[in-house]
């Protein structure tokens, strides 16, 4: 039977320790800890290898500072295993109708991206390159890191650091400040040298509202994770379909 377990009290919530512990991670997996193994390893490793490692060592440092957490939550998700997924699959569902309705509002407004078509904004995400790029450095490594290491670590910063502290006091201001989050951390890297690249902050909105919802229709962070996986695992595919055709 599934259950449901949207009206129940949310319960998904890390320690103070855990909390502190993801929210610290969080600089050093986007600054600190790319540098350190740029400048360790850069002559040596290729960009895929480096950020495979880079994720590699975020799961580690996650199961030993938030494995009791990941255990908790196992127990909710064993629970409602059906639910979840059902959870799972729609948010996927509606991701897609939302990328739907963003490339059909970018095409209204083509007009006011001076620098390329809202189809070429589409299809040309520098993050979604640079995976394409990697890919070809090892596909098998940059699957392992895009589908299973990279949920767990990005999941347990943003939504179950991140979102579920801010939830515990406004849950609006919650979902604000992790969608611009995530976004962010996506983008500002490409940014940085190319102002026109902080407009892709729009391809992350929609995503990331649906792991937020799916970990808290799910009340385990272990619903976003699943989310996270399947979200990266087809859209790593038609990537390189697509690059394949092209």
């Amino acid at each position: 039977m599934i259950k449901r377990r949207v009206d129940n009290p949310f319960t998904s919530q890390m320690s103070r320790a855990e909390t502190i512990a993801a929210l610290v991670y969080l600089p050093i997996h986007v600054l600190l800890l790319p540098w350190l193994m740029t400048r360790l390893l850069g002559d040596s490793y290729s960009s895929a290898e480096i950020n495979f490692i880079c994720y590699a060592v975020g799961v580690l440092y996650m199961l030993v500072c938030a494995g009791r957490f990941l255990r908790r939550d196992f127990d909710p998700l064993c629970d409602n295993l059906l639910y979840i997924l059902l959870e799972v699959i729609i948010c996927y569902g509606l991701m897609l109708c939302f990328n739907l309705i963003l490339s059909g509002l970018l095409s209204l407004a083509e007009g006011l991206i001076s620098n390329f078509s809202a189809a070429e904004f589409t299809s040309a995400n520098p993050n979604n390159n640079a995976v394409i790029d990697m890919t070809t450095q090892g596909f098998g490594m940059v699957e392992a890191m895009a589908v299973f290491l990279a949920p767990i670590v990005e999941e347990l910063m943003f939504r179950a650091g991140l979102f579920g502290l801010l939830r515990r006091y406004n849950r609006t201001w919650a979902y604000i400040i992790g969608i611009l989050a995530f976004a962010f951390y996506h983008v500002w890297g490409y940014a940085l040298n190319d102002p026109i690249s902080w407009l892709y902050l729009l391809q992350y909105i929609p995503v990331t509202y649906l792991l937020c919802r799916c970990y808290e229709r799910s009340n385990s962070i272990w619903g976003s994770i699943m989310l996270h996986m399947l979200i990266n695992f087809i859209s790593l595919r038609a990537l390189t379909m697509l690059q394949e055709l092209l």
